[in-house]
Formats: structure tokens, sequence, C-alpha cells
């Protein structure tokens, strides 16, 4: 397949300012960007399926400028519900490290990154209502669906000049790099077309833009740091254990459409997953294979290989072998208990509230339900004490197949 329609079979393609998109992309070598406000010091996976598109042209032979907004992050773009809260600027110098940082890594060097705060530091007040303004019709404005959305509960007016600004980056980018070409997320149309807008007015030329559709979760959300859900790119911020956790459990519903979104996988290669999903859906090899593609280009192979094993060792009970830093990622959100003093397994059950009386406490032990550090435990007289603990530092108890609790040796 040519690009454009890889894009249309890979879901990726929701709006298009013109037809001529499937001939810039098909046939051409055309430089396109793509931006992001610093709202935090990572991206996170609701951006990545952007990059992952990014990527694709890129390896069509396109070229790539990625714009972190120093500018519109000083306002924020509308959002739906409410006025966004502003954040210093000392934040978003911060945040947009470390942005530069990821998307250097995850294209390994070979986009252009660009500020938008270098072109707009200086344009006074007076020169944005001349140069700018003049040129848009505050009806064309009303009509944004965002901007819509927002008269009932009042918006700003910071807010809604976001549309402005962000059209006149794609104004400075057609000038300065002969960028013409802007793809976003469908949530950026109205501002995708007020550049369009504003460079046919000022310059009597054409641009192009599309969008592609917001990645949803099972429960129709977006993946997004302000719906709560977040998955960073920064495995510092998200683990490659948290993320692999995650994809491995994406719903069977999702995960093709996944695979063609965040994945480098082929036609074929995703038909032939998707197949045997279908034959066998126990085996979760379509999940298996998303999680290895995206934790794979985000963070290594190696990076894999330690998810998967760490993974394999808490599905499996065999936990000896991982170490404090694994088992603090792995038990994370999860409540750690207390061991003061050595203590009779039985004992410990109860007054762990892992079990709710000595009595179930003895049938679980005796029923070989209990584990110790991987270690099915039936003596009822086992004393546990810190000589057991991984390290010297933790016990894993796992009681039946799936409820661990992490016991931490003082």
């Amino acid at each position: 397949m040519k690009l454009y329609d890889e894009l249309v079979w890979r879901g990726l393609i929701k709006d298009e300012s013109s037809p001529e998109i499937k001939n810039l992309l098909n046939n051409q070598k055309v430089t396109f960007y793509w931006g992001t406000d610093p709202t935090a010091d990572s991206l996170h996976l609701g951006h990545y399926s952007s990059l992952v598109t990014a990527k694709r042209l890129a390896k069509a032979g396109h070229h790539p400028i990625l714009l972190v907004g120093g500018a519109t992050g000083l306002i924020g773009d509308p959002r739906p519900t409410a006025e966004r809260e502003i954040i210093a600027k000392e934040t978003i110098e911060n945040n947009i490290g470390g942005i530069h940082k990821q998307i250097n890594d995850i294209f390994e060097g070979k986009a252009e990154l660009v500020n938008n705060y270098d072109w707009t530091k200086d344009i006074s007040f007076l020169d944005f209502l001349r140069d700018i303004g003049k040129y848009i019709n505050v009806n064309y404005m009303l009509n944004k669906d965002i901007i819509n959305r927002r008269l009932e509960t009042g918006i700003t007016f910071a807010e809604f000049s976001y549309t402005l600004i962000q059209g006149n980056d794609f104004l400075e980018l057609f000038q300065r790099k002969n960028c013409v070409l802007q793809c976003e997320g469908s949530d950026q149309c109205g501002n995708i077309t007020t550049g369009i807008e504003l460079i046919k007015k000022k310059l009597g030329k054409e641009a192009y833009g599309f969008t592609m559709p917001l990645i949803l979760d099972k429960f129709g959300n977006k993946f997004g740091k302000s719906e709560g859900n977040a998955l960073w790119l920064n495995k510092d911020k998200t683990s490659s254990y948290e993320l692999y956790q995650y994809l491995i459990n994406t719903d069977d519903t999702m995960v093709i459409h996944y695979l063609k979104v965040f994945t480098f996988l082929t036609k074929e290669e995703i038909e032939a997953i998707e197949k045997e999903q279908n034959e066998h859906p126990e085996t979760r090899v379509a999940q298996k294979a998303l999680a290895h593609e995206i934790i794979k280009d985000l963070h290594g192979e190696k990076e894999y290989e330690k998810a998967l094993k760490m993974s394999e060792a808490l599905f499996s009970g065999d936990v000896k072998d991982l170490t404090v830093k694994d088992i603090d990622l792995i038990f994370k959100d999860a409540e750690k208990k207390k061991l003061e003093k050595e203590s009779n397994l039985v004992d410990l059950l109860v007054e762990q509230q892992i079990c709710s009386s000595k009595r179930e406490a003895r049938e679980f032990i005796t029923g070989g339900t209990i584990s110790v550090n991987g270690d099915r435990v039936v003596d009822l007289e086992k004393v546990i004490s810190k000589k057991d603990a991984i390290e010297g530092k933790y016990i894993i108890l796992r009681r039946g197949k799936k409820k661990y609790f992490l016991i931490e040796c003082k």
C-alpha cells in the first residue's frame, strides 16, 4: 500500500482539508508538523499515537517538524469544560526540556524540533491584532466547535485567541521552513484550518492539514493527563512493567485497532495476529504483540524483556529472583504491611488481615494455597522472620493464584 492508503487502513485519517492530501502523501516529499503544548514534563500514550503517525510519514520520506508550544503553553488551548490553569514560565521551560529529550529518543535525533515562543515572544499586541487578527473573522472563530461549546459557560479572551496563535504557527513554519502540512488529533481541527486560512489570505498560497481520530480506551476516555488515566512515556513516571500490565490487559475489542495505530507491524502481520487471536483468544497473542512493539519502540528490547520477566514471575508465583527494585515497581501502589518481629505464619496471616481467623488461616495453609516468596507452605508451625525477606526487605505472600500481599521487614 502507498502511505495514504495505509493511513486509511489503519484508521488514522479523520478529517482532510483537501483531496490533494492523498497526492501529497503518496507522490511528493513535503515538510509537515505536529505540535503539543508542554503541560507536563513527559508526553503520554495519547501523544504517542500521533508521534507514531509522524514517524510513518518520516519513514516515507517526508520531513517532520515537531513543535513544542512554549508560547501556546502559557495560554492553554480551550477545553470543552472549563478554563485551564495558568502554568508558570519556569515549569513550561522544564517541561519543554523533558519533551525534547523524549522526541529525540523516539525519532533517534532525526526530527526537527521547534518552539513557537521563539517567533511569538517579540510580537507586540498591536502587531498581532494588525498582522494576524485582521485576517480572521470573529464569526469564523465562533463557529469553531471547541469555542462554540464554551459560549454558554464562558470563555476568556486568552483562550478565545488561542486558535490565532496556533494559526500563526502554521503561517510562520510555512514561511520559514516551507512547511505545507499539519497533522494533529481531531480536537485540533479548528486550529489547523485557522492556519490554512491565514496562509491563504496573507500569502495567497495553499496549505493542507489532516486530523487523526483521538485514541480512546475501552470506556471511551481519551488517553490523556486530564482524563486521569495517563500512561507516561517517561519510564520513570510509568515503568515498562506498568505499561506492559496495561497493554497486556487491553480489551479484545480494542487490541487489533491499537496494533494498527501504535505499531509498525505490516498489514499482513496484523491480519495473521488477528486470525490467531480469533481462533485462540486465550493466548492473548495480540496483546503480547502490542506490548512488545510499544515498549520496544519507547524503551528498548531490554526494558521489554525486564517487564516480561517481572510479569511472568508474578503470574507463576516464582518471585524469588525478583530484586527489591523490581518489587517496588510491581507493588508501587499496593499497601505495604509491616513485620516488626518474627511471627508464626498463622498469626501473621490474621494480624495482617490476609485471613479472617486462625481457623481460616490453618485451612488455607493445609490446603496448600499459601506461598511465601513463591514457595508453598503447608507447615502450621512455620515462623516468618526478616531472614525470609528478599534482600532483607520484602516478603511476598500469595493466597490462592492471584492475591498478593507485600510484607516489609523492619
